[in-house]
């Protein structure tokens, strides 16, 4: 079908829009890549603890040009902020309140994500890609909540929202929503029901786009 007349969010809108859904006094861990943009939007004023699974509590936003310090990165390997009492350590302690349930939200992207939230993130199962799932099943099982933050098409504008993952699986039914370029997502045992969607874009025309069947939003 034809591409839709909406502008889709960049991604430092979408990173906005997750900042403004995560609670005062939440402990969070950012994954590699765009979800790690969600530092630098965390509203003023609110209490947020970062957690970086390299072994970082209380990270802060990326620092300004000329003042990184390659000591302290993110998991991505990203020069990062510490804020006032905040704290590095083993590894192996990271993964302890990753495992041990300690996180209240998880941000991780996704290859694929089905509409009951199974989640596919690690390997798209061709040659040369990443041999190992790394720390991605442990916060996707681990965290009370986990989020996705993607663009809801691959380039070639396949939809990355599917009824049934065909990527190696990273966790089973552990996304409870979609932060995505052209809208934001629940997903439930009914499947996906629509939380916001970009100006320009209908309800129909996202379904249509995904090909899969959205429910209204929730009543407020």
């Amino acid at each position: 079908m034809n591409a839709p007349t909406c502008t889709p969010r960049s991604k430092d809108e979408m990173a906005r829009r997750v900042a403004a859904d995560i609670p005062d006094g939440a402990y969070v861990n950012l994954g590699i890549g765009m979800p790690t943009l969600v530092a630098n939007h965390i509203p003023a004023g609110r209490d947020v603890i970062l957690h970086s699974e390299n072994g970082i509590l209380g990270m802060g936003p990326a620092p300004a040009a000329g003042l990184e310090d390659m000591d302290l990165i993110n998991a991505g390997k990203q020069p990062v902020t510490l804020r006032p009492g905040g704290a590095f350590f083993h590894h192996a302690d990271s993964f302890a309140m990753m495992r041990g349930g300690h996180l209240d939200i998880c941000v991780l992207g996704a290859f694929q994500v089905s509409a009951r939230g199974d989640l596919a993130n690690w390997s798209t199962g061709e040659a040369g890609a990443i041999p190992a799932v790394g720390g991605a099943m442990d916060l996707a099982t681990g965290a009370r909540q986990t989020w996705v933050m993607m663009d809801l098409l691959t380039k070639q504008g396949q939809s990355k929202l599917v009824a049934q993952c065909s990527y190696p699986l990273t966790g089973i039914a552990c996304v409870k929503r979609i932060y995505g370029d052209l809208a934001t997502l629940d997903c439930t045992p009914e499947g996906l029901r629509l939380v916001d969607v970009v100006p320009g874009l209908t309800p129909d025309t996202l379904a249509a786009l995904i090909g899969l069947p959205l429910l209204p939003p929730a009543r407020a």
